[in-house]
């Protein structure tokens, strides 16, 4: 865990040291584009935030290649180079759209292309376990095409949302957090050693988030652009095919009796390893629902709108800050729901918690919608917007002041500047006040 918890903090480290001066470079470049129709933010702010989170990457890698502890990882698998091949290529395709703009059909030519690099060097799905049938191994091209959907769909996922600061890197933080948690607890307590690449995976992707978080939370100083959102959606797929694709369920022990259980007995079994795909959950459905959403108004899938989850909670009447709070809400919800539920399916607890908290985030969603009738004892309990009948009553005696001021006349001016003014006259231009009473009549 202590080797772990040192690629952390010196990839957070060097993400956020960075940070500052990619900022200035991203100003000097131009990387700062006008404001769109679509942005929330008020002021031009550059991008390229994605190249400190990569050299953060590349710090991590670093680091724990030279630790003897992790050392085995480098040398036994091919994963962890196999994802600094696909996450470079990312990376440049992503620093070239922040500066330039290019074309939606090129990035995702360049994401299949990134997720092909990867699976040549041996980062893909060798089997996949099915509630009902059990597990099944997957042919050489079965593999490769859902290896590269898993990898496209998860990097789209990850740049939909980035849409508000500081929400895609903690939504990713978050769910990540719960991720490690999972794949360390299946190589410490199962003694999986297959498991070690996406838990190092894992605590590299946590310090690249936390390291850019400071410097991205409302108002944010730098965006990540493309160059980070699909930096680290990349990363996330890798830590999700290595851990869910060739961890066999077997060694596990998983599976008590015949694998074609009944699916209500084999649901809480593959819940932990569907696992990794839970903390794209949110993500995911944003990238749905755009998707049919700009289907069904005839226009590209790829066409940029204000029609995600976090636009909406704006217009509900959330706050900037409160609706990234509200995301990072259900990431942890979902995620670490399912975590708890891999540890014990069978306590009831779990789900009811779960439950309740469901219904406590639907409140929190619907919150605008609400007006709050807050008793007049527990009034100087609660934040002053919602002292709703003492605002009210304070904003109907204003409109009355101002109604009464606006209907009464205009008072007729009184003569006490008629001393001062009596005795101002003009010489050629000149001007004598209050001369009368202190000097004597000359005429």
């Amino acid at each position: 865990m202590r080797e772990y918890l040192l690629t952390l903090c010196i990839t957070a480290a060097v993400t956020y040291l960075l940070t500052g001066p990619v900022r200035k470079f991203a100003i000097v470049a131009g990387a700062m584009p006008e404001i769109r129709a679509r942005d929330v933010h008020r002021e031009p702010t550059p991008r390229l935030g994605g190249i400190a989170m990569f050299f953060g990457l590349c710090a991590g890698l670093l680091v724990a290649d030279h630790l003897s502890s992790l050392n085995w990882v480098f040398e036994k698998s091919n994963e962890p180079r196999a994802l600094l091949s696909g996450a470079a290529l990312i990376w440049l395709i992503g620093v070239l759209d922040d500066k330039f703009e290019i074309d939606a059909l090129i990035k995702l030519g360049g994401q299949m292309i990134a997720a092909g690099v990867m699976v040549m060097q041996g980062l893909t799905i060798l089997w996949l376990p099915i509630p009902g049938v059990g597990n099944v191994a997957l042919t050489q091209w079965q593999g490769t095409l859902l290896t590269v959907a898993l990898v496209v769909i998860t990097i789209n996922a990850v740049n939909f949302v980035d849409g508000l600061d500081g929400l895609a890197a903690g939504m990713v933080c978050i769910a990540t957090v719960a991720f490690f948690l999972y794949a360390y607890r299946v190589w410490v307590s199962y003694g999986i050693e297959a498991a070690a690449p996406a838990t190092l995976f894992a605590s590299i992707l946590m310090g690249m988030c936390l390291g850019f978080l400071p410097h991205n939370m409302h108002p944010a100083r730098i965006f990540m652009g493309d160059s980070g959102s699909m930096l680290i959606g990349l990363v996330l797929a890798a830590g999700a095919i290595s851990i869910t694709g060739q961890v066999d369920p077997d060694v596990m022990n998983l599976f008590s009796g015949s694998e074609r259980a009944t699916v209500h007995q084999m649901v809480p079994v593959y819940i932990p390893l569907l696992m990794p795909l839970t903390i794209i959950a949110i993500p995911a459905a944003d990238l749905v629902l755009a998707i049919v959403r700009r289907t069904w108004r005839g226009q590209s899938p790829f066409a940029a709108d204000r029609g995600h989850l976090h636009h909406r909670l704006l217009e509900i009447g959330h706050s900037h800050s409160r609706a990234v709070l509200i995301m990072y809400f259900w990431s942890a919800l979902i995620a670490f729901g399912a975590l708890a539920y891999s540890v014990n399916s069978a306590s009831m607890w779990i789900v009811l918690g779960v439950v309740f908290l469901s219904a406590v985030g639907l409140v929190l969603l619907l919150l605008p919608r609400f007006t709050p009738r807050v008793p007049v004892w527990a009034q100087r309990f609660v934040p002053p917007r919602y002292r709703r009948r003492r605002a009210a009553a304070a904003a109907e005696a204003e409109l009355a002041m101002e109604a009464a001021a606006q209907d009464a006349p205009d008072e007729p001016e009184t003569d006490e500047r008629a001393p001062v003014t009596a005795g101002v006259s003009g010489v050629n231009g000149a001007t004598a006040i209050g001369t009368r009473g202190r000097f004597p009549d000359r005429s």
